[in-house]
């Protein structure tokens, strides 16, 4: 058992708050245990001057943390001047991990930006930014088809992705690292994959000692059991209620 009970091939508690902001066309208040991430998607009817004109449409993440979502206050970034190496990476794999699942020509010439704001950092922020930001994306993009700037019978979305972290602590695979997990971790990995079971993104690093063949098919399988998880709660937020309302969008 694990410091929190959790047997090995174990997802912490996962909540989707399906509609958490009234404003956003999109939103889902995410939580993998105790990491929350807040993930709000804004539709616009247009795409960028170096898109305009090609038929097709974009999407993009922007991601970062509150000052105290850690256990000591960080500045804010934007008071420093400077977006750090960090940030800019987890927003890339964002909109990456996204756009891996949309049909850029049926989205049309559309914008969708995610932004995923963590609220509370235990660990996995990334890959629960990636998990909330999909619901988030999903309801900003029937906003923009009931605004009929998308076709009723388009079909932008193409399959579903999640994500979530994988490792090995003592020699033992383990799924969904907590903070206290992820800071001894011999092997750290975060895995991105869509609901039909195929890989986005692997990123897996020898922390402490090098990992073998056998302890890679170990994880990757652990990330898969996860992913198959975490698209039902995905697929149950997204049947239920918007819970804060219709987005009405500027």
């Amino acid at each position: 058992m694990r410091i929190d009970g959790r047997t090995n091939d174990q997802l912490r508690p996962i909540t989707i708050e399906r509609g958490w902001s009234k404003q956003a066309e999109g939103s889902a208040l995410i939580s993998f245990g105790n990491t929350r991430v807040l993930c709000t998607a804004s539709f616009t009817n247009g795409v960028p001057r170096w898109m305009s004109g090609k038929g097709k449409g974009w999407v993009t993440a922007e991601y970062s943390m509150l000052p105290r979502s850690t256990n000591s206050r960080m500045d804010r970034e934007s008071v420093k001047g400077k977006i750090g190496g960090r940030t800019h990476e987890i927003s890339r794999l964002i909109g990456r991990s996204l756009r891996a699942v949309v049909d850029m020509k049926a989205l049309g010439e559309n914008t969708v930006v995610l932004d995923c704001d963590v609220l509370q950092a235990d660990g996995g922020t990334r890959t629960a930014a990636i998990t909330g930001a999909y619901v988030a994306m999903v309801d900003a993009i029937e906003w923009g088809r009931s605004k009929k700037f998308i076709s009723a019978k388009a079909q932008p979305l193409i399959d579903s992705v999640s994500a979530v972290s994988v490792g090995i602590i003592g020699g033992v695979p383990m799924l969904d690292l907590a903070y206290t997990e992820d800071v001894r971790a011999d092997t750290d990995m975060n895995v991105v994959v869509t609901g039909r079971g195929l890989f986005v993104e692997v990123q897996g690093t020898a922390e402490a000692a090098p990992f073998d063949r056998t302890e890679l098919n170990s994880l990757l399988d652990l990330a898969l059991s996860g992913a198959v998880s975490l698209t039902e709660f995905q697929k149950t937020a997204l049947t239920d209620a918007v819970t804060a309302g219709t987005a009405t969008g500027n």
